[in-house]
């Protein structure tokens, strides 16, 4: 079965980024317990990476490239911000296991929304983050191989993509979860 819209797909691969003194450096790799898996089509990878793998199939190997435009943007400075450190303390206190220069965190805005944050500086009065996104700038270089590529069940669908998978996809849900 040939990689198309709504179709569970299994990956391993090798992430490479360009590293400092020009040669390749591996950040991120599948094992043979935990592939990537995702439902091709549904938005949970980036664009330009489900274009690269559109029609493979189960044994095929891919090898391929995204710009930083392609993948996660380039990087902005003034995505790196001073925050009150109050925000990040709980009854006056800083949890230090958790705020500290090149730890990430998960962090709120005021309408709900979570995003990473790296913590690059921690003073008396603020903490300084970086939203960037750890890849923004950095051109992505795959390598892997399609390891299966099946339709999904009703219960992969739900994991994937939450409630009855938004799309009609589970016992006669029409898209409107708020009645099953």
């Amino acid at each position: 079965m040939k990689i198309s819209v709504n179709k569970l797909v299994s990956v391993d691969y090798e992430l490479f980024t360009d590293g400092d003194d020009g040669k390749l450096e591996l950040v991120e790799k599948t094992t043979d317990e935990r592939p990537l898996n995702f439902i091709f089509g549904a938005g949970m990878m980036l664009p330009k990476f489900e274009q690269n793998l559109m029609g493979l199939q189960a044994g095929d190997k891919f090898e391929f490239s995204l710009e930083p435009e392609d993948a996660y943007g380039n990087y902005v400075d003034e995505h790196v911000v001073e925050l009150e450190r109050s925000i990040f303390e709980n009854g006056g206190k800083l949890d230090e296991t958790t705020i500290f220069e090149g730890n990430v965190v998960r962090l709120n805005d005021g309408e709900g929304n979570r995003f990473q944050a790296a913590i690059v500086k921690v003073s008396p009065t603020h903490v300084t983050v970086d939203l960037n996104h750890p890849f923004a700038g950095d051109a992505l270089h795959f390598k892997g191989k399609i390891r299966d590529v099946r339709e999904p069940s009703n219960e992969e669908l739900a994991e994937f993509l939450g409630g009855c998978g938004g799309g009609g996809g589970c016992d006669g849900c029409s898209g409107d979860c708020s009645s099953n």
